[in-house]
């Protein structure tokens, strides 16, 4: 072979490389995601440092101007978590998923047995007014996160997030995404029964 025909060859080699490249990249991916769907692993439970841990002991103001059966609806207070079982849900006007999973936090909030609280989250004072208003407000307390800096100490990756905090004040479990019927009835609800009968 002369040495015309090795220089001719070497690049034809690299050719094909790069033709294929795009293809081995292609089939690589869809084994990793094939994998994940095959493993069933809800992708909405995220593992959070929380767990096991007392929740942040960070205060929020309340929502200015906001009402619930005539009374000032208070602000985000961690001594309120003691003795009772709390859901905390992370939230903003300015969510489309919050939008979509409000009716299902309407119905947990008419459950007694529990504290349904929210987090706002980066949001205008006016907008979440009008947010609730038209959706109606299922949150015994809110807490208005202005900078969002309490939502970093919660360890919040997105919103919605909800939080379950133990009656020790200890945070038992948490959801990322949107709540959805079958997420409440296989996952938050089982998680706040076992809250409800800790000692």
């Amino acid at each position: 072979m002369t040495g015309q025909e090795q220089v001719e060859k070497a690049p034809r080699k690299r050719s094909l490389f790069f033709v294929f490249l795009p293809l081995i990249l292609f089939a690589a991916l869809a084994a990793v995601f094939a994998f994940q769907l095959a493993s069933g692993r809800d992708e909405s439970v995220i593992p959070s440092a929380l767990i096991g841990k007392p929740a942040p002991n960070v205060s929020l103001p309340a929502v200015s101007g906001l009402q619930k059966d005539g009374q000032p609806v208070p602000g985000l207070d961690p001594a309120a978590f003691k003795g009772q079982v709390t859901l905390v849900n992370v939230f903003g006007s300015w969510c489309v998923p919050c939008r979509v999973e409000h009716p299902l936090l309407m119905q947990l909030g008419e459950d007694k047995r529990f504290r349904l609280t929210g987090l706002n989250y980066k949001d205008k004072n006016e907008n979440v007014l009008g947010f609730l208003d038209e959706l109606g407000n299922p949150y015994a307390a809110i807490g208005a996160d202005m900078n969002g800096r309490a939502a970093i100490e919660w360890g919040v990756y997105g919103v919605p997030e909800t939080f379950l905090v133990g009656k020790d004040g200890i945070v038992a479990y948490k959801h990322v995404g949107p709540l959805t019927e079958d997420s409440i009835r296989d996952d938050v609800m089982p998680a706040v029964e076992a809250a409800l009968k800790a000692k």
